[in-house]
């Protein structure tokens, strides 16, 4: 923690003269892009993946009608077939997973009190008039929506659901072009309706995490959101 603090602090010194009383807020989304930076070949790897199941499908629902008396036969033998095929059924869920000891050190980071037994001075740290510590529900104690902090948190509403909104348009389009079942087929995998209903939504989640964690952390939430929208633009185009 201690470590991590300082990279902050360091990273904000360089960005004072740019982003002034702003510069640690700042210093968070460059951190953000270089976490998404690394994380790229691995997301580039996801959409190859994803890309290589959806072809799959007519060969997995082949084996669907073959084995559809047979649970535990038709589980191995699509197991063997993406082994064959080389393709991960879970490739899709590692640029996310190795974001998550990134966006939890930054959650544990504002939300301490102390740091290595000193004050933790980064709380002193704000984004225009809201802390970087700070919830949603502190900026409604202190001005409500139209506080200077409620004001940045309303913009970043405005931000996710916007890329919420694209992202959404991005899924149900990957989703027509690339359905889980061949049309005509008439066997779906149980379950399968309701995931598909309930993904294009997804995004929108996120609001629920800007509003609970502190600022710092829902700037990287927004940040590294807004880099998925864009990044799946241009990867599945």
């Amino acid at each position: 923690m201690s470590v991590f603090a300082s990279l902050v602090e360091r990273l904000a010194d360089l960005l004072q003269p740019l982003f002034g009383a702003s510069a640690a807020a700042a210093a968070i989304v460059l951190f953000t892009a270089l976490v998404r930076l690394l994380v790229h070949p691995l997301s580039r790897a996801a959409a190859r993946g994803q890309k290589a199941r959806a072809e799959l499908q007519p060969r997995i629902a082949e084996l669907r009608r073959k084995h559809a008396k047979n649970p535990e036969r038709l589980q191995r033998a699509v197991l063997e077939l993406h082994a064959e095929e080389k393709v991960s059924p879970l490739s899709g869920c590692l640029p996310s997973l190795c974001q998550l000891p990134a966006f939890f050190l930054l959650y544990h980071l504002f939300s301490s009190s102390t740091i290595g037994g000193e004050a933790n001075e980064l709380l002193s740290h704000r984004l225009l008039a809201a802390p970087l510590g700070g919830r949603w529900s502190d900026a409604l104690g202190d001005g409500g929506l139209l506080g200077g902090a409620g004001v940045v948190y309303v913009t970043l509403f405005a931000v996710v659901a916007g890329v919420a909104a694209f992202s959404y348009r991005l899924t149900k389009r990957s989703m027509a072009e690339r359905p889980v079942l061949p049309p005509g087929d008439g066997e779906a995998v149980p379950g399968i309706g309701a995931i598909t209903k309930v993904m294009p939504f997804m995004s929108f989640f996120t609001l629920v995490t800007v509003a609970v964690v502190p600022l710092a952390a829902a700037l990287y939430v927004v940040t590294s959101t807004t880099w998925s929208a864009v990044e799946r633009a241009v990867l599945h185009r």
